[in-house]
């Protein structure tokens, strides 16, 4: 169990075109990385004993061997995105109304257990009165904001699949423009596409494209906070603060940036701390990082500032 754990461990951090290059440990090997392990949910039948199983893993001794493989990895986790399946077939476009077989695929895919995790819509009326498919093809800011306010995610990931038929082989092509709304003032966008395999049904053709959707959002994720070891950085910043408990606040989602190495406190007043932030990487990916942890790390007047996302709310769609 502890191998599987440990190889799912290396695909979550490590980027999808270095998979093959990732270590093969034995047993034994793999048993010196574990730091502790828990047991939940036991069931007991006749025959058989099924529970879920945790592992921890030594943080820093795992860093160290993608490092000896020269393997780029990631550690910041992203809040969750909503994913809108926007679907276009024989001139017809479809979100919420019925057939929507790409909303289908994506509901029925198998959990996204990654770097982002992915939220898939529950198509109810509140759903349909929050945006329609064309003001999500348009990218109606507005609209994005209110459903990505229901869901309570960051960002939203409008999924825009084209079906066509590719004649040269007599099969379909899906054409997916990916497209990333969240707190900057511009979307993201990619374009894929995939071709259907002979013999293979349409919901398993469509499952098979949501999944590696699902890869590609992930993998964009992280190589846009891809780890530099060898660049430790230090920043000098002022935290304002109301009181203690908003200052103990901040250190609790201090200390799940995973960027942060340590934090020294510097000075502390009744409206103000000071710290220095050591950590990994550039200011930009520290500023998304502390993002995921309700943190807002913005410059004022030329010095860094970190608030409580809570009290200062960054950017609208």
């Amino acid at each position: 169990a502890s191998s599987i754990a440990f190889q799912r461990l290396l695909e979550r951090l490590t980027l999808i075109e270095d998979r093959e290059r990732l270590p093969q440990l034995d047993q034994d090997e793999i048993s010196s990385f574990v730091n502790s392990f828990d047991v939940a949910d036991e069931k007991t039948a006749s025959k058989r004993y099924l529970a879920k199983l945790s592992y921890k893993f030594k943080r820093t001794d795992v860093r160290n061997l993608l490092k000896d493989f020269n393997l780029q990895f990631a550690e910041t986790l992203s809040k969750p995105v909503l994913v809108l399946p926007v679907y276009q077939a024989a001139g017809t476009i479809a979100l919420w109304d019925d057939p929507n077989p790409w909303r289908v695929a994506w509901a029925g895919a198998a959990e996204f257990v990654g770097m982002v995790p992915l939220v898939r819509p529950v198509g109810d009326l509140a759903d349909v009165g929050s945006i329609g498919a064309e003001q999500a093809i348009q990218g109606d800011r507005q609209r994005l904001q209110a459903i990505a306010d229901r869901y309570d995610t960051g960002a939203v990931i409008v999924a825009y699949a084209k079906l066509r038929l590719d004649a040269a082989v007599a099969r379909q092509r899906l054409e997916v423009f990916v497209t990333r709304y969240g707190n900057d003032p511009e979307q993201i966008s990619d374009e894929l596409a995939y071709h259907q395999n002979e013999g293979e049904q349409m919901p398993a053709f469509l499952g098979r494209a949501a999944v590696a959707v699902g890869e590609h959002i992930e993998n964009t994720w992280k190589h846009e906070n891809l780890l530099k070891l060898n660049r430790m950085n230090i920043a000098a910043v002022a935290v304002p603060i109301a009181g203690i408990q908003d200052w103990l606040l901040i250190q609790e989602r201090l200390k799940v940036v995973a960027l942060i190495r340590k934090s020294d406190l510097v000075l502390l007043s009744l409206d103000e701390a000071r710290i220095n932030v050591h950590y990994v990487g550039e200011p930009e990916q520290l500023r998304v990082a502390l993002g995921q942890a309700d943190l807002t790390m913005i410059q004022e007047e030329g010095e860094w500032v970190i608030y409580l996302s809570d009290i200062i709310k960054p950017g609208k769609f």
